[in-house]
């Protein structure tokens, strides 16, 4: 991705977040050179991935396939004694037209929020012993305290305000129903290790490589300083 269209990407879910009254804490407001200056005190942020995280999978293609994320709090499963909190909280940002595609986690189980907008779908798949996506079974769903079984590949419609149970091993992906507008998610979840946790029904990346055509407007979670 160009630098430019990740400044893009963060200036417009700032945009959605102050539309649905959705206040970041402070370090999501730091600018790069606000970064060179942090000492110790923050390895929190650096050491959980705390902050900004755009990506485009590697595909080259950002309004067709990706997301804006923010990761608001988070532990660490290899820092445990560290940092203890066995939970994390994310917002997901998906415009219209854009794709999260298939995929599934090892460890951590999640709650998917609708927080404002339009209208998300999202596709279940079980997976087999093998890590394969199951085509054939029926899935059992749990969204908002109802549990209910669809054919494989259906997709859940959450409206703002609904929710749905995303358990281990079930893939999912992320489109938004089309003349609804764009999305603001909530995620609640077990620790997010973005680097470990995610099988991808096909292989695909997870962090941009980055076309540096103008400053950062803000540093991704993978890009912090290390202490002076």
């Amino acid at each position: 991705m160009k630098r430019s269209e990740i400044n893009k990407a963060l200036k417009e879910m700032e945009a959605m977040c102050r539309k649905h009254s959705c206040y970041l804490p402070p370090f999501c407001n730091f600018t790069p050179e606000e970064w060179q200056t942090k000492g110790h005190e923050y390895d929190e942020i650096r050491d959980c991935a705390l902050g900004w995280d755009i990506t485009d999978y590697g595909m080259g293609d950002f309004e067709k396939m990706g997301f804006s994320l923010i990761t608001i709090r988070n532990g660490n499963r290899n820092m445990p004694e560290k940092y203890p909190k066995v939970y994390a909280e994310k917002l997901l940002f998906l415009k219209e037209k854009q794709y999260s595609p298939n995929h599934f986690h090892w460890y951590k189980t999640e709650d998917i929020i609708n927080r404002g907008g339009g209208n998300v779908l999202i596709r279940v798949y079980n997976s087999h012993a093998d890590e394969s996506i199951d085509y054939e079974s029926d899935v059992t769903v749990h969204t908002d305290g109802r549990t209910y079984t669809v054919p494989a590949g259906s997709q859940i419609r959450l409206t703002p305000g609904e929710s749905i149970h995303i358990q281990q091993r079930l893939y999912h992906d992320f489109t938004v129903e089309e003349g609804t507008g764009d999305v603001l998610l909530g995620e609640v979840s077990q620790c997010n290790d973005d680097n470990n946790d995610n099988r991808f029904a096909e292989p695909i990346g997870r962090f941009p490589t980055i076309e540096e055509d103008e400053p950062a407007y803000r540093l991704l979670c993978n890009e912090y300083p290390e202490v002076k």
